[in-house]
Parts: C-alpha cells; sequence; structure tokens
C-alpha cells in the first residue's frame, strides 16, 4: 500500500472516532510565542515535551536548519505574521547538534539532484541566471553562529516591532536538553 493511501485511511478512522477533540484549540497561541525550529524528525514530538508546550500553546515554523535564509522570504514573513495577525509577543529560534545543514555541500545536493533526474543543463541555467545555487544551499559550520545569524536577522527587521525578544537556543536531540544562545530579554 502507498504512503498517502495508508494516511488517508488512518485519517478516516480518525475523524470517524473524533479523536480530533482532544486536539482542539484556536489559531492563537496561548503562549504568545512564535517558535522557529528546524524540520528535524527527531525534533517533531521531542521539542514540544522538552518545552513543557502543548497543542495550541505556541506557533511553529519549521526550516531547514531553523535559518532564515532571506529577509523578505517566506520564513521572515510566517514570523512577522505570527506576531502581527496572531498575537505572538516572543520570538524564539531553536537550532539543534548534529544537525543535517551542518557543512552542507551545495556541489553534492546538486549531484544527488542530477541523479534523481534533474539534467545538468537546468542547473546551469540556474548559475546563470543570477541565483547564487552555492549560497542559497550553503549550511553552516557551528549551529551556534546559525543561530546567532537567523536571531539577528529577526531582530534586525524592519518591520519587527521594538520590544519583541527575539530568543536562540539549541537542543541536544538526543536528550532534549536546552542551551541558551541569545536571551532576547537581555537584548
Amino acid at each position: 500500500m502507498r504512503l498517502l493511501d495508508e494516511i488517508l485511511i488512518y485519517n478516516q478512522e480518525f475523524v470517524e472516532k473524533k479523536e480530533y477533540e482532544k486536539f482542539q484549540t484556536d489559531k492563537f497561541p496561548d503562549k504568545k510565542l512564535v517558535v522557529l525550529s528546524c524540520m528535524d524528525t527527531r525534533l517533531v514530538e521531542l521539542l514540544p515535551q522538552a518545552m513543557n508546550f502543548r497543542n495550541g500553546d505556541i506557533k511553529n515554523v519549521k526550516s531547514a536548519g531553523a535559518i532564515v535564509a532571506h529577509p523578505f522570504g517566506s520564513i521572515m514573513r510566517s514570523l512577522l505574521v505570527a506576531v502581527y495577525e496572531l498575537n505572538a509577543d516572543e520570538i524564539c529560534v531553536i537550532g539543534h547538534h548534529d544537525c543535517g545543514m551542518s557543512k552542507l555541500d551545495s556541489e553534492s545536493l546538486l549531484a544527488k539532484a542530477m541523479e534523481r533526474g534533474i539534467p545538468e543543463e537546468r542547473i546551469n541555467m540556474l548559475h546563470y541566471s543570477g541565483l547564487d545555487l552555492n549560497q542559497w544551499l550553503k549550511g553552516f559550520d557551528k549551529v551556534e553562529d546559525s543561530v546567532l545569524d537567523s536571531v539577528n536577522t529577526i531582530k534586525n527587521h524592519p518591520l519587527l516591532p521594538e520590544g519583541i525578544p527575539v530568543h536562540g537556543l539549541i537542543i541536544d536531540p538526543q536528550t532534549g536538553k536546552l542551551d541558551v544562545v541569545i536571551d532576547g530579554y537581555q537584548n
């Protein structure tokens, strides 16, 4: 059976048994916090548990490496929507040790894209179109530096109101231990 078919069969039972009722909340985060975290599979349940968050407590935005790659991209837009439209009063960027974005190699990624059928001509066209693929697909060497970069991009955004604390943390994906990189209340 294909994965989508499994999901839809399960979902039909989930709805019929009204299992959704225990998750019901509104669209506003109870703790008035938006969290930008990595999309790493180890964090799906670990991160909310390690921070004592339940369904409805936070807005959760995810990106590879918890990176804000562009100050006017979709990640920053999501954070601003959480602040202005969904009443979030704080932002928390959470990176993690052993991240797949650590030392990401754009050439290796593009080689894998070609192995999966992306023609080399298309990649070359992107190189020549003005998009710096190496920069766009760049990872990081130290998770602490990456968290600091994302926090600084957010804090210095021209549309972020003053007084919004922007915190930076790192979680250990094995134990859930959090380390503070930036305490947004002090900056």
